[in-house]
């Protein structure tokens, strides 16, 4: 019995939501328990700069909250918000961002003003916070890791603030370690400590606007969505091809050109894309597929070819080459002529089928063959893909082309005579 997709989706959001705010969770107790210990260490040491440090974890703790409040509401609906408020957690990372930018002006204001801790530090309250050092890192490592896997710009922002901890508390250690030796380096260092914050708040900033401005998906994520896209064998080409971020999740829309058919066929054919992106994309919200007839200026054909010559192979999987023909259709001429490989020519196995799915990726519209393909797996491959396969007895590219242009004149001429006749 097959899962049903839907229900599948909806299992993985849930647990990639309780995995994102269990690490919010984990992020808020480690950042309460070093705004106690540093604040502790500032008191007993008098030291400006571990103060600063003290009330960068702080805003890290108001960061963690606001990211488990931000996941909880970014995956409801509403009749109000019938796309969700994903862009919740964009917010949320602005905020975040603007209280960054507070507190480093407020450190570094104070410690222009300040005059830093006079007396040197004990040798313990180095030891002590060299040893807080490796813990944002490690923490920051952990979230930004599972920010990214889970597509989450708020974890991945609170990890890169962690990362910054780590160089915040590193001057701090430095400037305590200076001071211990008697060399006043307490001021400077909160002044660096503020320095980092605020370029930590910029980067945050930048990434969380450009999702709230809806700004495209990058462009590998775009190439991978066209290449699923052109790989389906209804698909002629691609008109638009559009997608944003929103929060973690991703919207596409794509307008797209397919073979003559009827609108079941094409109806199935986006159902089958749609599925084919989210397989291999992660965190798609929705893929929207607008599919259109495809106007037809020219038609393509495939000829199996046992020379770049021009001669027509009587085989079809073992043919060397084949050609590729271009003519108009309003005015039957040859636009195009291409002479291309045949990759499978030379396979052991499954000539026949896989010599079709080369052709097939070409997009022809009729594909000539002298040997018949009845009940061949290279027929159903252009079956399935509403290609048109005509036999031939022609044994050079040149008649058989002449004799293309020719049909097309003649049908082009019954159409007149019709269209006469009716009036």
């Amino acid at each position: 019995m097959q899962e049903d997709p839907g229900a599948v989706t909806v299992e993985r959001r849930q647990a990639t939501d309780a995995l994102i705010t269990r690490v919010a969770w984990y992020s808020l107790l480690v950042n309460a328990g070093l705004v106690a210990t540093k604040l502790f260490l500032s008191y007993l040491s008098g030291s400006l700069a571990l103060e600063a440090d003290a009330i960068h974890s702080f805003v890290d703790v108001i960061a963690s909250v606001a990211l488990i409040v931000g996941v909880r509401l970014s995956s409801r609906k509403s009749r109000n918000f019938p796309y969700g408020l994903y862009k919740v957690e964009n917010i949320v990372s602005v905020i975040i961002a603007f209280l960054v930018f507070i507190t480093a002006f407020e450190i570094a204001a104070e410690a222009l003003s300040g005059t830093g801790a006079v007396n040197p530090p004990g040798g313990w309250v180095v030891i002590a916070v060299a040893a807080l050092v490796s813990v944002p890192y490690l923490l920051g490592t952990y979230e930004i890791r599972v920010g990214k896997a889970c597509n989450s710009p708020s974890l991945v922002a609170d990890g890169k603030q962690h990362r910054v901890d780590v160089l915040s508390t590193s001057v701090v250690f430095f400037a305590l370690l200076a001071q211990y030796f008697g060399v006043p380096f307490d001021n400077i260092a909160a002044v660096i400590v503020a320095c980092f914050i605020a370029w930590s708040g910029w980067g945050i900033l930048r990434e969380s606007m450009k999702t709230l401005l809806d700004a495209s998906i990058d462009y590998e994520t775009r190439d991978t969505i066209r290449s699923v896209i052109l790989s389906d064998p209804l698909v002629k080409g691609i008109k638009d091809l559009t997608g944003r971020n929103s929060g973690r999740y991703i919207f596409v829309e794509a307008t797209v050109v397919m073979h003559e058919t009827d609108f079941g066929d094409a109806h199935l054919a986006s159902e089958r894309i749609q599925t084919k992106i989210r397989e291999l994309v992660p965190n798609v919200e929705r893929a929207t597929i607008h599919y259109e007839p495809e106007e037809r200026s020219h038609l393509r054909y495939a000829v199996p070819l046992s020379d770049p010559s021009g001669t027509v192979s009587p085989h079809f999987g073992e043919a060397s080459f084949f050609a590729i023909l271009d003519i108009s259709v309003n005015k039957p001429e040859l636009k195009k002529r291409e002479i291309v490989s045949n990759p499978a020519k030379d396979m052991e196995r499954q000539k026949g089928i896989r010599t079709a799915e080369y052709i097939l990726s070409l997009k022809p519209d009729v594909v000539f063959s002298k040997q018949s393909l009845s009940g061949k797996s290279a027929e159903y491959v252009f079956e399935s893909a509403r290609i048109e396969i005509r036999r031939t007895d022609e044994t050079d590219l040149d008649s058989l082309t002449a004799g293309i242009i020719r049909e097309l004149e003649e049908e082009h001429a019954r159409e007149d005579k019709d269209r006469d006749n009716a009036v």
